[in-house]
């Protein structure tokens, strides 16, 4: 008798619907290996290495953020874990990586019908008004939703917050994903922390994860002037932060990472010494729980 108490309790105190956060990819744009690269970080090849994404889901809905060449794998690994079809797609700017996916559902490909697509207003008429895309909504494969505020769902609210990048196309937000106990902060692109007008440490701290731009470690990776691509260096965001605690620190997850970045390594001594100072590094299939 104990024990059947013991199992309704335990039953009662389980979540309506549990909520999960799944790293999708880990990538810049152009994913690994990149075109004419020789160097040893393109002749090493890593399994599982996607562009960078997330995807929440529970067991009634399923998002995918940032529809990159990689959807595919991406978009049937999220719906397998979810074991639902796909609820839509939160965009977060008009570089390659980030909406390009979308191809996969049009009419040479899935011919999907009428997939939410999640966007801020310049995006949403990039994505109207422009070929190939426009083709998506004539055909109504896409169906464009147009950001303004939160994005309430049926089991998350999505809140879009603009940060400083190279608009060329679009705006560039970062979304801010409240789960039924714990709020996610998903920003793969922003030029460097000084040039935004809100505080990453204040944001970090009144969240539970902050998955960040971490495209660089350091000035003098590539070639060409970094000041062409300007990103905030891992260096530079863990400088930024050397006062938090380990607590806050362990909230900080880093993604996006360019072909040349060597945290792409697992073993490489700076990641280890960072990880054990608290942070982590965005990998496939990694969860993490908004319950």
């Amino acid at each position: 008798m104990r024990s059947l108490l013991i199992l309704i309790a335990f039953i009662i105190s389980l979540p309506s619907s549990a909520q999960q956060l799944v790293f999708l990819g880990n990538l810049q744009d152009a994913g690994a290996p990149q075109f004419n690269c020789d160097k040893s970080c393109c002749l090493i090849e890593r399994p599982n290495e996607y562009v960078a994404s997330i995807g929440v889901y529970s067991e009634d809905e399923a998002f995918l953020f940032d529809a990159t060449p990689d959807f595919t794998h991406q978009a049937r690994f999220l719906q397998k874990q979810s074991k639902t079809k796909l609820s839509g797609v939160f965009l977060t700017h008009a570089h390659m990586g980030h909406y390009t996916g979308l191809m996969h559902i049009g009419r040479e490909a899935s011919n999907e019908r009428s997939l939410a697509v999640y966007a801020m207003p310049r995006m949403a008429d990039f994505l109207e008004n422009n070929g190939p895309w426009d083709q998506l909504v004539q055909l109504n494969n896409i169906e464009v939703k147009r950001l303004s505020g939160p994005e309430n769902l049926e089991t998350i609210s999505v809140t879009p917050i603009q940060v400083p990048h190279r608009d060329e196309y679009s705006e560039t937000v970062g979304y801010l994903i409240k789960g039924v106990n714990k709020t996610a902060f998903y920003l793969p692109d922003i030029d460097k922390w000084n040039v935004w007008d809100q505080s990453i440490i204040e944001l970090i701290q009144s969240i539970d994860y902050a998955i960040i731009d971490g495209t660089f470690l350091a000035e003098g990776e590539i070639e060409r002037p970094m000041s062409e691509i300007p990103h905030p260096f891992i260096s530079e965001t863990i400088a930024l932060l050397e006062s938090l605690p380990k607590t806050e620190k362990n909230k900080v997850w880093f993604t996006h990472f360019n072909h040349t970045n060597p945290v792409r390594d697992k073993n490489h001594p700076i990641r280890v010494k960072l990880e054990n100072e608290g942070y982590h590094f965005a990998e496939f299939a990694k969860e993490i729980s908004l319950n």
